[in-house]
């Protein structure tokens, strides 16, 4: 509904000749729409079960009558703004003669009985609401929109502490042997860990996967689901156990049998420890089953189900949280941990909603955070709602789906809609945050607001759910600490799917069939892990043809087209489905005159897009990322004037005079490699103009003149907060399989405070660092995540800063120096550190990597603090060029400067060097590690290790 207002006003007051009668009918729609909104609203706030039979029916009438006043609206804007003339002077000519096409008799008569159609449908929905009473309903509680610091507190509290300590040694002591807590190496044991959803199965699977993992050969976790693709899980149990080999393409084409041939023949003498996530049938785990292989080595496996008629081998019956330890996780969540609790708690509240809860941490969690922010003189009014208590014959499950449905109408209006678009994704999808974003943009779904742009309102809303725990944050695994993703937990997923079914908010197509309830018209259409086919006749005519978004994940496209009778569609995704070389799907994309959102996300086979998408000026979001095989874009797309987002892979190159016309982006990814170096000028020109770009992300070589046109550029760009320049990935075996090739040979004196103060990505291919660009860099206020990549062509370089006091790397949470060695040095008076790179080209550079010592006692001091907040490191060393002289070390690198350091990755470069010399750096590594205060573990990574064996012949090792 609040798509129609703006669209109304923009058609009324806008410069259209609507005939007279033309312009009294909109009106009538517009002060309809605005008098039944509100009752709308109230109706929304009740669950569903809870309304009389007749205000179903006005709700679900006013709902399709809305939709086709949107269509009716968007076709119309399509028919006068869609034509706009490429010569800009001649627009207004051109409004007016298409503004008059509407007062020719035909045009006429079709808009006018349209609208007619659509008052007289109105007229009969007001006329039932006037004999349906609704009841005022409690006001909507107040929004958040940054994320809850809380809730990451309280979800280490739930992983680490609360309630799982008790399960886990259980656990632990299931997959032990009888003579000592050491795991046993007899009999390959299964245990399957059986509870209600929401229970924590996987939270207590995983903390033992962790824990035990390293004692194994090797290792995988994967979730299954209901209506799980076999397949697909067989070859992520591959990927998991190695991830480099099992990667190739080759092992896409296997069937199951083949599949299952490869995991026996890697398993049958390794030592495993293997997962399998949230089983739901007997048939999916024994075909699983055929591939494990018993070896006498003690492997282990877990499976974790719902079904008791599932589990196989020693059984572990999780519990419900107790008492106590439920009433921790609800306070836990409720109150900040430094925070004062109120003394006179309503006892009977909490009583009821721990029974309520029944020791089930999802339901205590979502009901929590359905508290947040309300008086606790309040808590009781929500336990006394109805439907609330059910007695003491309740099951868990029900009741805890019925605390979920309560948090759904608890949300407010715009929140409800964005989760119920969820619906559109598989169970255990990976969903990306921005994607998500951007579709809710496309839809209509995310309100504007003075002073913020729709992304960044769109933002808000996904923290809004994710504080109220109706989504789960997936964060960058690196250490950034930034969101990326989120999951949707399985009984969330189930509620969302039924409201959406029960509105025709999402239809999921199911064994070739479409259905909607009551023989709606399909709105939204979503595909899932299936074969997509040709629409048959009666689909179209059923109402297909009124579909305005159409999602499908991981399915299989190669005999589906694009079906020209989607006229009206605003969403277009294609995520991780499969198509033949060379398909030919999106020949009819020109026809989707209403499209907002195109998005083709890691789809190979397609070579080119058609050149009609310049025809589609609506839309808003072109989504090419890993699609491999287009290798330049049309030329059309420099006529999508509304573009706010283009993303494309690395090997996509730009069509000339992209930014000629499109200059309303907020997100660019894109190759300029193909464009010769007057257009590269023109190119880094023209991004000075896009005023309002976040995020820049440049694969090619910019070189001369056209450096200092886009340090001009970027200093108009005071909004970015991603800058990624360069190229940072390479295809083994391909024309693309290049040496990394520098950008800059030194780093930018563009790159600081005063250019770019909202940074907080920054992603650059360099030949040297020194001490004026590292200071730079180190005082950029919101950056948080840092990769910087040397060039092989590397000259001698060395850069050291010493730092004295706060204001270094204040917020980053990860960093990488590519090509570097570093190493942090407290000075003698401990007031200050030096921090310094060495790329192992420049000897003279070796001294201050082999100068200071460090051992267990300097170890128990507290030395100065840099990079306050840096989680994640990763770094090189040269080992021949760092032992030439015999002086240089790794035991003394300083990493106790980094006190929040969790994750360390190291290069270690064995060109040249001999394997003793490879072991002592290694050793030297782990020991600098272990002396930091969290005892870390490095990652190690050996390259160029052919290089050492080659060397180590020659010299006789």
């Amino acid at each position: 509904m609040g798509n129609l207002a703006p669209k109304l006003y923009q058609l009324l007051k806008g410069e259209y000749e609507l005939q007279k009668d033309v312009r009294k009918k909109l009106e009538f729609l517009d002060q309809e729409l605005e008098s039944v909104k509100p009752a709308l609203d109230q109706v929304a706030q009740v669950p569903w079960d809870r309304h009389h039979e007749q205000v179903k029916v006005w709700a679900r009438q006013m709902r399709e009558a809305s939709y086709d006043i949107e269509d009716l609206l968007d076709t119309f804007l399509v028919r006068v703004q869609g034509s706009e003339p490429a010569d800009q002077s001649k627009l207004k000519r051109a409004l007016k003669k298409l503004g008059g096409l509407f007062g020719k008799a035909k045009a006429r008569h079709d808009i006018s009985s349209a609208i007619e159609d659509i008052k007289k449908q109105l007229q009969e929905v007001a006329d039932r609401r006037d004999r349906c009473k609704i009841n005022e309903i409690v006001a909507k509680p107040a929004d958040t929109s940054a994320i809850d610091p809380r809730l990451e507190a309280m979800y280490k509290e739930v992983t680490q502490l609360i309630g799982i300590d008790k399960s886990r040694g259980e656990l632990l002591s299931m997959l032990s042997s009888p003579q000592g807590n050491e795991v046993s190496h007899e009999k390959m044991k299964i245990v399957s860990v059986v509870g209600v959803g929401g229970l924590g199965k996987t939270t207590l699977a995983k903390a033992v996967y962790d824990e035990l993992k390293s004692q194994f050969d090797c290792g995988a976790f994967v979730p299954v689901g209901r209506n799980p693709d076999v397949k697909k899980v067989l070859r992520d149990i591959l990927i998991d156990l190695d991830k480099k080999e099992f990667r190739e393409l080759k092992y896409d084409i296997l069937d199951v049998r083949q599949l299952i041939n490869e995991l026996k023949d890697f398993l049958q003498s390794k030592r495993y420890f293997i997962v399998i996530d949230d089983v739901w049938e007997t048939r999916d785990w024994k075909n699983i089953g055929l591939a494990l292989v018993e070896n006498d080595r003690g492997s282990i496996v877990i499976k974790t189900t719902r079904k008791s008629e599932v589990a196989t081998g020693v059984i572990y019956q999780l519990r419900p949280l107790s008492d106590d330890d439920s009433k921790m996780l609800l306070f836990t969540r409720l109150f900040d941990s430094g925070g004062e609790r109120p003394a006179n708690l309503p006892a009977e509240a909490c009583e009821k909603i721990m029974k309520k809860c029944g020791g089930v941490p999802l339901a205590i969690i979502t009901m929590a955070s359905m508290l947040v922010g309300k008086e606790t003189e309040d808590w009781l009014a929500v336990c006394n709602s109805p439907g609330f208590y059910r007695g003491n014959d309740g099951q868990q499950a029900h009741d805890t789906e019925w605390i979920l449905s309560l948090s759904y109408y608890d949300l407010p209006m715009h929140l409800k809609t964005c989760l119920l678009y969820l619906s559109v994704y598989p169970e255990d999808y990976f969903i990306p945050k921005d994607r998500l974003i951007w579709k809710w943009i496309a839809e209509g779904f995310v309100e504007m607001k003075t002073g913020t742009s729709l992304f960044q309102r769109g933002e808000e809303y996904f923290n809004q759910l994710v504080n109220r725990s109706m989504i789960q944050a997936v964060r960058d695994e690196k250490g950034s600490g930034d969101i990326f993703a989120c999951q949707v937990h399985d009984m969330v997923l189930d509620l969302i799917r039924g409201l959406s079914y029960e509105e025709n908010f999402v239809t999921i197509s199911n064994d070739d069939k479409v259905t909607s309830p009551s023989g709606n018209k399909v709105r939204r259409l979503a595909h899932q892990n299936r074969v997509m086919k040709q629409l048959t006749q009666q689909e179209d005519d059923t109402g297909i043809a009124r579909v305005r978004s159409l999602v499908a994940c991981r399915c299989d496209i190669g005999s589906w087209v694009l079906h020209p009778s989607f006229k009206l569609l605003r969403v277009l995704a294609l995520e991780r489905c499969d198509c033949e070389k060379g398909w030919q799907g999106l020949k009819h994309l020109g026809d989707l005159l209403h499209l907002r959102y195109l998005g083709l996300h890691g789809i190979n086979g397609i070579y080119e897009l058609p050149e009609e998408i310049g025809k589609l000026k609506f839309l808003q979001i072109l989504d090419l990322e890993w699609v491999m095989d287009i290798r330049v874009l049309p030329s059309g797309v420099c006529q999508l004037t509304q573009l706010v987002c283009l993303r494309v892979g690395f090997r996509t190159c730009a069509p000339d005079g992209l930014l000629k016309k499109v200059t309303s982006l907020e997100e660019l990814h894109i190759c300029i490699d193909n464009l010769n170096d007057e257009s590269k000028r023109q190119f880094v020109k023209a991004l000075g103009n896009l005023s309002e770009l976040r995020v820049l992300r440049i694969y090619g070589i910019l070189e001369g003149t056209v450096q200092s046109d886009l340090a001009q550029s970027l200093g108009n760009l005071h909004k970015l907060q991603h800058l990624s320049l360069g190229y940072d990935y390479r295809v083994p075996g391909e024309e693309w399989d290049r040496v990394v090739q520098s950008m800059f040979r030194r780093l930018p004196s563009w790159i600081s405070p005063a250019c770019l103060p909202s940074l907080c990505h920054l992603d650059l291919v360099v030949e040297d660092i020194d001490e004026a660009g590292l200071r730079a860099v180190g005082g950029l206020p919101q950056l948080r995540r840092l990769d910087l990549q040397a060039t092989v062509a590397t000259s001698g370089s060395t850069a050291t800063v010493v730092i004295a006091g706060d204001g270094f790397f204040q917020k980053l949470r990860s960093c990488s120096f590519g090509g570097w060695m570093v190493q942090f040095v407290v000075n003698e008076d401990s007031a200050c550190v030096s921090f310094s790179l060495w790329n192992g080209k420049q000897q003279g550079a070796l001294a201050a990597f082999g100068s200071s010592t460090e051992d267990e006692s300097s170890s128990r001091s507290v030395p100065p603090t840099v990079m306050p907040n840096l989680q994640h490191l990763e770094f090189q060393v040269p080992v021949r060029a760092l032992y030439k002289d015999g002086n240089g070390s790794c035991r003394s690198l300083g990493l106790r400067c980094l006190p929040s350091l969790r994750n360390v990755s190291v290069v270690v470069d064995c060109e040249g060097a001999s394997p003793d010399e490879v072991e002592k750096a290694e050793a030297e590594l782990r020991h600098a590690a272990q002396l930091h205060p969290n005892s870390l573990i490095p990652r190690l990574l050996k390259v160029n290790y052919d290089e050492m064996i080659r060397h180590s012949t020659v010299q006789g090792w």
